[in-house]
Parts: structure tokens; sequence; C-alpha cells
């Protein structure tokens, strides 16, 4: 791991990986959460497997949260690399003209996105974790739906919600085709499949979990 994150390569290698790892795992996170849309049975059972099932608790949720912290600090250790090798900003460079905004400004909403995962520990992780571990409640299969659709009774938490992943589409619309390019993802035959796939990734993921959001608010 120290050498693949000793260079700048190496460093934007490892931090695509992560971001294909966490790709993967918002496509599985929305699956679940979605059926809460349309069974509260099915979600109350997905919900359990997902948090009593040893393999998911112990092997892939510490995986998932190096994924996500690594990931982040990769970004921030980029970003003040890249800054340090420009340390001279000429008055005459114009960015827009060779690069989208959210493409030169990934570390904005990334530090967004990481304020957002905060309030989404608090709202979800951290209770869990009180209620199986310092409270040692008997498990109850049934207790999943009502804790998720009591969360966005409050239209501020919808709101936050909305606008967060709202940023994290327009970060997934850059990160999507930039973490295969890292990998070396760059040939003329590939290129506009994976641009039009990220396009469409960055939209109905976002689009899914607002729509969660709302639809548990409006039927309150």
């Amino acid at each position: 791991m120290a050498g693949l994150t000793s260079s700048t390569i190496g460093r934007k290698y490892a931090m695509a990986l992560s971001a294909m790892f966490l790709l993967i795992f918002l496509v599985m996170h929305l699956s679940t959460n979605m059926t809460s849309v349309f069974s509260e049975d099915v979600f109350n059972e997905a919900s359990h497997f997902m948090g009593y099932n040893p393999a998911v608790q112990y092997l892939m949720q510490p995986i998932l949260m190096f994924a996500v912290i690594f990931h982040f600090v990769m970004g921030f250790v980029l970003e003040i690399k890249n800054n340090k090798a420009r340390p001279i900003k000429y008055a005459n460079n114009n960015g827009a003209a060779n690069s989208t905004w959210m493409s030169r400004n990934m570390i904005i909403s990334g530090a967004v996105i990481l304020a957002f995962l905060v309030l989404h520990f608090y709202d979800f992780y951290f209770p869990e974790m009180n209620y199986k571990y310092i409270q040692a409640n008997t498990p109850d299969e049934t207790r999943y739906w009502a804790e998720l659709h009591h969360k966005f009774h409050d239209l501020w938490r919808v709101a936050l919600y909305v606008v967060a992943f709202g940023l994290l589409g327009l970060h997934l619309s850059h990160g999507f085709q930039s973490s295969f390019q890292s990998i070396g993802a760059r040939h003329q035959k590939y290129t506009p499949i994976i641009k039009a796939f990220g396009n469409w990734y960055s939209i109905l993921i976002p689009a899914g979990f607002i729509f969660i959001a709302i639809f548990h608010y409006v039927t309150q």
C-alpha cells in the first residue's frame, strides 16, 4: 500500500480503485433502500440481514469504512500535492475553457459530501450501534422501516439530503469517468461508452436516493 501511494500516479490509481468500490456500494445501498418504497416487509428483512450477518458486519462494513476514509483522505492529499505543484496562478489562465467547474472543484463537493456522511452516520449508523451494542436490545426484525420513515419527518432534513445527493451527482459526473481514466481506460473506442454510462449513473443513483427521501416525507 505504501508503494502504491508513494507517487502521484500510484495515488490516483489507488483513489480510482476506492472510487470504483464505492460506486458498486452505492448501487447496492440504493437497491436495498428502494425496497422501502415498495414493501415494508422486504425492507425490514433486507435490513435485518445486513445488520446481523457476520460477513457483512465484520468483513464488508470495515472494508467499506476504510474505502470511504481512504478515498476522501487521498482526495485531499492529491489536491494539496497538485496545489503545491502549481504555486503560481497566472492571471490569464482560463480554467473554464479547458475543464468543467466540477472537475476543478471536486475537493469542494467532496468536502460537502463528507459533511453529509457525518449527518448520515448520526442519523443511522450511531443509533444502530447504540441499539445493538450499548443497549444490547433483543433483535427486532420489524423496526427498520419505521426508523427510516421517521428520519424523514422533518422538511429540513429532507432538504439537506436532496442538496447532498444533488452534489453527489455532480461529483459522480466527473469522478466516474476520471476513475476509469486513472486505471488506464483511455481507449478511443471505450471512452464514449464510459462517459455515457457515467452520465446516466450520476443522474439515476442520486435521483433514486432523493426519491426515497421525498417519498418518506410525503407519506408521513
